[in-house]
């Protein structure tokens, strides 16, 4: 079986070493659609070097190591690419992120779980540099036709949408090119650039990253809910519910003080599609 699971979870931490810079930030904030209007100056705050600051989602991207395909060259573990979907995301800030900086990365498979049709790898990454923790990292990986191994099915709790209306309804546009600028962090699965690739997936077209709209969804909130403040998030989770089509629009919509009080809860749907699921399950913790 592709999939040892066994071999998976007892196998040691992998440790490595991961450096960033600024160029490294204001590529990644230009691969989630900051810069527009480039004359706004809440907007160059992310791109500009004397004056930039960092969103926690580039934790998913610091020093070029992605966590999807760590989780995916884990031993045990040897699967197709076109095969595998980004199911979930987990990022915890233990204090905000440096603009440049050198770290210790170490990595483990802390679950494997059989949904039936498809396996969900869980992988775990922990940051530190010469200060202490820096960001932890959790990312829920779907290998689709490699579930009924009869491993555990794992957590299935859901976050309910409240009934009431929103406290921020804003859109986000994609841009057609915006998965072939975000590969340039690091991610270069085809199926996000290359349609025969994206086809033989069985989709019709190459899809966004998971990841992109993950910190599309994340600046959004930063910029309508905290002024900004890039410090105040704490920690930010999602669960990947559908794709997004490069060209789409975003809905974002927030609701303060959800699921619980000192968080916000946050719903994703592609406009065009009729409001269909993109991120669910979705919460920032604030500092």
């Amino acid at each position: 079986m592709p999939i040892d699971a066994a071999q998976a979870l007892s196998a040691a931490p992998r440790t490595t070493t991961i450096a960033w810079g600024p160029k490294d930030v204001q590529l990644y904030h230009l691969g989630i659609g900051a810069g527009t209007p480039a004359t706004d100056p809440g907007e160059l705050r992310y791109v500009l070097e004397d004056r930039l600051r960092v969103l926690p989602g580039f934790a998913t991207v610091a020093g070029g190591t992605m966590a999807l395909a760590g989780g995916l060259s884990a031993p045990g573990i040897d699967v197709d690419l076109a095969a595998v979907l980004h199911g979930s995301q987990r990022v915890e800030a233990h204090r905000p992120l440096p603009v440049q900086g050198s770290a210790t990365q170490t990595s483990r498979v802390t679950a494997v779980h059989d949904k039936g049709k498809a396996a969900l790898i869980v992988l775990r990454s922990d940051v530190a540099d010469a200060d202490g923790p820096l960001w932890t990292s959790e990312s829920g990986i779907y290998v689709r036709g490699e579930g009924g191994f009869g491993g555990p099915r794992g957590d299935s709790a859901r976050i309910q949408l409240p009934d009431e209306k929103p406290d921020i309804d804003v859109e986000r546009p994609v841009r057609e090119d915006q998965a072939l600028l975000y590969r340039l962090n690091g991610d270069y699965n085809p199926l996000h650039c290359d349609p025969e690739f994206a086809r033989r997936a069985g989709f019709e077209r190459p899809i966004l990253h998971g990841l992109c709209s993950y910190g599309i969804t994340l600046k959004a909130v930063v910029d309508t809910a905290l002024d900004g403040d890039v410090t105040r998030v704490r920690s930010y989770s999602a669960r990947f519910a559908g794709v997004v089509h490069p060209g789409e629009t975003l809905r974002v919509r927030i609701w303060r003080e959800r699921p619980e009080p000192g968080s916000l809860q946050v719903s994703v749907t592609a406009v065009e599609r009729g409001d269909a699921p993109v991120l669910t399950d979705t919460a920032v913790a604030l500092a």
